[in-house]
C-alpha cells in the first residue's frame, strides 16, 4: 500500500523512542539549572495536552507548598513590634514564580531538540558540569518536576553512532546583538513580550546588546527624533526590569563616529562608526547586564552627539566583539604585535546571533505562495534574493511603482545585507535571525494585524500564544522551527484563502553563512532532460570533478567502502548529474535509470528514463547541524530535478524518517528490505511511472567492497 507523508511523519515511521538521561548542574543560576538538564534530553515533539499532564505533578506540588507557606505566616509568632516579616514568599508570589517557570520549561520542551542538538548547546553555552568526561552520565534530576525522562528525537540526518564531545569553556561571554526597529510603533504587550524572550535568552547563556532603530518617524508625529529615542529606551528598560536581576543597562557613549581612516590597514571594510570606549560594554555584560544602545553617535570631531544609522552601529559592535577593530584600538603596529605574540585573543566576546526584530518580518520568498523565507545559504542564495527583492524597489514596465511594496522591500534588502555584512565578521557557526515582534514574544497576532504587518499596525490587536519561539528554538538547535527543504505544504496550514493560509505561516528567516553549491551540469544554463541514446554525457571521471574527494565523502557518510570500478562502470551510461555542496561536506549523485527489460533507446523514445537519486552523503561531522542535507536536498529537488526523483533506502535506515518527511510518497517494497521514495506530484496516479519506479528501486546493483553488510 502507499503510505503519504503527514505532519506527524516522525511517528508514522516510526514509534520507537530513545531514552536519555541529563547530567546535574552546579550554581549560578539554579532556578534555571533544569533548562540546561532538559536540553541534555532529545525533546519530543509531543502535543500541548501531554506536556501540561507532564507538569501536573509539579503544580499539585507547588500548590500543596503555597498552602503551607499561607498556614506558616498565619502562625508565625510575632515577637514584637518591630519583628521582620516572614522569609516565605506570598502564595501570589510562589504561583507568579511557578507560572513563569512553567511557561519557560514548555517553551524549552517545544523546541523538539534532539540529543545532538542538546549536546551542541551545552558545548556553546552550558556548564562544563553538565556532562563528565569519557561520556560518563550523572543521574537525572528530571523526575524532580514530573517531566518524562523517555523522549523522542526529531528526524535527522543522521548515519551510524554520535561521538562523545568534550565540552570547552570560554571566558568571554556568549552575546547576540539585536536591532529592534519600530519600537515606538509596538504596543506595551508586544514590547514586554520580547523583552521577556530575551531575558530568557540570558538566563540560556546568550546576552542582548540592542540596538534601537527608530527611524520610522511619521511626519506628522508630535515628539521630535530625540524624544522618541528617549521615550523608547525608557520603555525597554522598565519593561526588562520586570524579568529579574539583573536589568538593563545603557550604553549612551560607547559608539564613536569619525572621519578619519583607520592607521592600519585591514580586510574588514572600514565604516564611520566604532566603539570608542570599549568598557561601556565589556563590563555590564561581564556582570550579566541586557545592554540598550540609543542610535545615537559621538563625534571626535565636533564633540556632540549626532543621529546614527542602526545597522551601522550593528555592524561597528559586531567588529568590535569579534576583535577586528585593528585600525582605531591600537595606536600603533607595536602594540599590535605586542598582543599578537602574548597569544592574546582579540576578541571581546561571542557574537553567536545577531537578530533583527522587525515588524515586517523575516526575508519574503522570491517563490510565489511560499511566505517567508525559512533558510538562507548566503553563499548561494544571496545574489538571487538581493536581485529579487532590487527589482520590486524599481518601476515597473509601465513606469509606476507601488510605494508601499518599494517601502517593504527596501527594508528586506537593508536587512539581508546587514546580515551579510555581520555574518562576513563573524565564524561560520554563527546566525542571523530576522523576525517579527509577535513571533519573538511568543503571541499569535489576529489575521488583520499580519496581513497589516507594517510599523503602525500591531496596537490593539487580540493575541493568544503561540507553540514555539523561535529565538529560543534556534538558540537550543541551531536551525530555523521549520526545516528549509520540507514541502511547502508541510508548513502551510491549509485554507482555501491563499491570503490567510500565507498569513498563518511563520515569518521568521534564519541566515548563515553556509556553503556554496555546485551542480555538474549547471541547470542554470540548460536544463536537465532525458539524454539521447549515444549522445556525450558527464562521467565521475571529468576533470570538473574530484573523484577521491567524492569517494571519500560517500565512504565517511555510509560508514563503508565503495567498489570504485564496479560503480564507475554503473554509472558510465545513466549518470544525469552531481551536486557538491561546499568542499565536498555533502553531495548527491543523480541518473536516468531504464527500467528492466527496455533498452534506453525505446526508454527515451517512449519517455521512460527514470530520475533515480542514487547516492545522497553527507560528512559525519555536517551530520544533523549547519543544514548541509537540507542545502543539497533543497538543489536536487529545485533546480536538478523539479519535475520529480525516486530513490530507495534500507527499510531499517534510520534516515528514513529525515526522507520521509521530505517526499510525496513511501512504498515499502514486498519480498525486498527496499523502501522506495519519491518526489512526482503524479506518480501515484501513474500506474506505468510506479511500476518502472519499483522496477530501478528493486533491481539496481550495489557498489560496496564489503558484500556481506545489507546494502544501501
Amino acid at each position: 500500500m502507499f503510505v503519504r507523508t503527514c505532519r506527524s511523519s516522525c511517528n508514522a515511521w516510526t514509534n520507537a523512542t530513545s531514552t536519555t538521561q541529563a547530567g546535574s548542574l552546579s550554581p549560578p543560576n539554579a532556578h534555571r539549572s533544569v533548562v540546561l538538564t532538559l536540553s541534555l534530553q532529545a525533546c519530543s515533539a509531543r502535543t500541548h495536552e501531554s506536556l501540561i499532564r507532564s507538569f501536573a505533578s509539579t503544580t499539585s506540588q507547588s500548590k500543596r507548598q503555597e498552602a503551607e507557606a499561607e498556614e506558616k505566616r498565619q502562625v508565625s509568632p510575632r515577637l514584637g513590634p518591630s519583628a521582620p516579616r516572614s522569609s516565605y514568599p506570598s502564595s501570589a508570589e510562589a504561583r507568579q514564580k511557578r507560572d513563569s517557570d512553567r511557561e519557560f520549561l514548555i517553551s524549552v520542551l517545544e523546541s523538539s531538540a534532539t540529543k545532538r542538538d542538546a549536546r551542541g548547546y551545552l558545548q556553546t553555552f552550558g556548564s562544563s558540569a553538565a556532562l563528565t568526561s569519557a561520556g560518563q552520565k550523572k543521574p537525572s534530576t528530571i523526575g524532580i518536576l514530573g517531566v518524562p525522562a523517555s523522549v523522542a528525537g526529531r528526524p535527522a540526518f543522521v548515519q551510524g553512532t554520535e561521538k562523545e564531545i568534550s565540552v570547552k569553556r570560554n571566558e568571554a561571554p556568549h552575546v547576540a546583538v539585536v536591532k529592534l526597529r519600530a519600537p515606538q510603533a509596538w504596543d506595551d504587550v508586544l514590547l514586554e513580550g520580547v523583552a521577556k524572550t530575551l531575558t530568557r535568552l540570558r538566563d540560556l547563556g546568550l546576552l542582548s546588546v540592542i540596538v534601537l532603530d527608530c527611524d520610522d518617524i511619521k511626519p506628522n508625529q508630535a515628539s521630535s527624533w530625540h524624544e522618541t529615542v528617549t521615550q523608547q529606551t525608557d520603555r525597554l528598560l522598565r519593561a526588562i526590569g520586570q524579568y529579574g536581576f539583573p536589568a538593563a543597562e545603557v550604553v549612551d557613549s560607547g559608539i564613536w563616529k569619525s572621519t578619519e581612516n583607520p592607521q592600519i590597514p585591514s580586510s574588514v571594510p572600514s565604516k564611520p562608526l566604532y566603539v570608542g570606549f570599549g568598557k561601556a560594554f565589556t563590563t555590564p555584560l561581564a556582570n550579566g547586564h541586557i545592554l540598550v544602545v540609543p542610535p545615537r553617535a559621538y563625534s571626535d570631531a565636533s564633540l556632540q552627539y549626532s543621529k546614527a544609522d542602526a545597522n551601522d552601529i550593528v555592524i561597528a559592535l559586531t567588529t568590535f566583539f569579534a576583535g577586528l577593530q585593528f585600525g582605531r584600538q591600537y595606536s600603533d603596529y607595536r602594540e599590535l604585535a605586542g598582543k599578537v605574540s602574548d597569544g592574546q585573543s582579540f576578541r571581546k566576546a561571542l557574537v553567536d546571533r545577531v537578530i533583527v526584530i522587525d515588524p515586517l518580518g523575516g526575508i519574503p520568498s522570491h517563490r510565489q505562495g511560499h511566505g517567508t523565507q525559512v533558510f538562507i545559504n548566503l553563499e548561494d542564495e544571496f545574489k538571487n534574493i538581493q536581485d529579487a527583492l532590487y527589482e520590486k524597489t524599481q518601476p515597473t514596465s509601465a513606469g509606476t511603482k507601488d510605494a508601499g511594496v518599494s517601502a517593504r522591500a527596501t527594508v528586506h534588502l537593508e536587512n539581508l545585507r546587514l546580515a551579510k555584512s555581520t555574518l562576513a565578521l563573524l565564524p561560520s557557526n554563527a546566525s542571523v535571525v530576522m523576525t517579527s515582534p509577535a513571533e519573538a514574544a511568543n503571541i499569535n497576532v489576529s489575521r488583520r494585524g499580519q496581513l497589516e504587518a507594517k510599523p503602525d499596525g500591531f496596537a490593539g490587536e487580540v493575541k493568544t500564544r503561540t507553540w514555539r519561539n523561535p529565538l529560543i528554538h534556534n538558540l537550543l538547535t541551531d536551525r530555523p522551527i521549520y526545516s528549509s527543504s520540507l514541502p511547502i505544504g508541510r508548513i502551510k496550514p491549509t485554507h482555501q484563502d491563499e491570503e490567510i493560509a500565507l498569513s498563518r505561516m511563520p515569518t521568521t528567516t534564519l541566515a548563515k553563512r553556509g556553503l556554496p553549491v555546485t551542480i555538474f551540469p549547471d541547470p542554470r544554463v540548460k536544463r536537465w532532460q532525458p539524454p539521447q541514446p549515444g549522445v556525450p554525457r558527464l562521467r565521475l571521471t571529468d576533470t570538473c570533478i574530484d573523484l577521491p574527494r567524492l569517494v571519500h565523502l560517500i565512504n565517511d557518510s555510509f560508514g563503508r567502502k565503495l567498489n570504485v570500478e564496479h560503480y564507475l562502470d554503473r554509472l558510465k551510461d545513466s549518470l544525469a548529474g552531481i551536486i557538491i555542496a561546499g568542499e565536498y561536506e555533502g553531495g548527491a549523485i543523480l541518473t536516468w535509470e531504464t527500467p528492466f527489460g527496455l533498452d534506453e533507446e525505446t526508454a527515451y523514445r517512449e519517455g521512460r528514463l527514470v530520475p533515480y537519486l542514487d547516492k545522497f552523503a553527507v560528512l559525519r561531522k555536517s551530520q544533523g547541524a549547519g543544514g548541509v542535507a537540507d542545502i543539497v536536498f533543497n538543489a536536487m529537488v529545485r533546480d536538478a530535478f523539479p519535475d520529480g526523483v525516486c530513490w530507495r533506502s534500507r527499510k531499517d535506515n534510520p534516515v528514513n524518517k529525515w526522507y520521509f518527511e521530505r517526499s510525496r510518497g513511501v512504498l515499502k517494497l514486498p519480498e525486498s528490505n527496499w523502501a522506495m521514495f519519491w518526489t512526482t506530484p503524479e506518480a501515484v496516479s501513474n500506474d506505468q511511472m510506479m511500476r518502472d519506479y519499483e522496477d530501478v528501486c528493486r533491481n539496481i546493483a550495489p557498489s560496496w567492497a564489503d558484500t556481506t553488510k545489507p546494502a544501501d
